[in-house]
């Protein structure tokens, strides 16, 4: 039905051929996104036959999340549907990856059984931007190895970027490792045992050592103790004292030797979190083969 034969719409009727409330319709009018063609004698709402179409259009715009501000500049011809569509995703995206870590951090509240206070660390040190997660490592890196300039660099580059992605879509696992993990590179403790670490490194290096010689001195470490292991040498035995010898070389500290070993262990813990955070396998820990080089710098602590 027409007001009058002229064409227009009522607001009621507008209401009964859309399917919309006649609250709902008087609201968008309101907010200037649904202008009336003109008023009635009686001061009436009036509506075209266009006015349909335009309120399917705000009615779909709006279902889809966009806001009356967005639906506005649309149907004014300032952007298009598919410029606000592409912000909108954008933001969605944003919204999804925030749901995402806040059911991450429940379920890692629930595990746990956090108090207040925990709950309330986790939750901001689960949301910091990978900006903010790097500056907590940077600063861990500039004081462990500050004035060690000979240490070797491969460590350096690998601390710095340790565990510090965590994923957009992290398990309660990976978001439980990353609070863990930054709590740990702001222990005192810790930076005092890393530090001691770097400064035995930054010791044995010359200008001229490599870069990564360190990884390959350790990967040296275990395969020649595993070898032993295999066959059977005791490391109480003689010939086990000349394994040790070969080595560290005849004049190491043994005991200093052990210390790092002792060191390597008390660390250990953030290499496992940062694999937990990178979604990789717990990295080997090799126990055997130390366990075995440990029982022998014991028994054969050198002169």
């Amino acid at each position: 039905m027409t007001e009058d034969g002229t064409g227009l719409l009522t607001i009621g009727e507008l209401a009964r051929a859309t399917g919309l409330t006649v609250r709902t319709i008087r609201y968008w009018s309101d907010e200037g996104v649904l202008a009336p063609t003109t008023r009635s004698s009686g001061g009436y709402r009036l509506y075209d036959p266009a006015s349909v179409a335009r309120l399917e259009l705000i009615r779909t715009l709006r279902e889809l999340g966009l806001g009356l501000d967005d639906v506005r500049k649309v149907l004014a011809g300032e952007r298009t549907v598919a410029e606000v569509a592409a912000t909108h995703v954008a933001a969605l995206d944003a919204q999804i990856r925030s749901l995402k870590v806040t059911r991450a951090v429940l379920s890692t509240v629930a595990r746990r059984g956090s108090t207040a206070e925990e709950m309330t660390l986790m939750n901001k040190l689960a949301r910091l931007s990978a900006a903010e997660r790097q500056r907590i490592v940077d600063d861990f890196v500039e004081e462990v190895f500050h004035g060690l300039d000979t240490a070797d660099p491969w460590i350096r580059e690998r601390t710095r970027t340790i565990g510090v992605q965590l994923p957009d879509d992290p398990t309660p696992e990976q978001v439980d490792a990353w609070v863990e993990l930054a709590e740990l590179l702001q222990n005192p403790g810790f930076r005092a045992a890393m530090r001691r670490m770097i400064e035995f490194n930054a010791a044995d290096r010359t200008p001229d050592t490599p870069a990564g010689a360190s990884a390959m001195f350790l990967k040296r470490l275990i395969e020649v103790a595993g070898a032993a292991k295999e066959r059977g040498v005791s490391p109480r035995s003689p010939e086990a004292d000349a394994v040790l010898t070969g080595l560290f070389g005849a004049d190491a500290d043994r005991a200093a030797v052990l210390g790092r070993i002792d060191l390597g262990n008390e660390v250990a813990r953030y290499r496992e979190l940062a694999a937990v955070i990178k979604g990789e396998q717990e990295p080997p820990r090799f126990q055997e083969e130390f366990g075995w080089v440990v029982e022998a710098l014991k028994a054969w602590p050198g002169r």
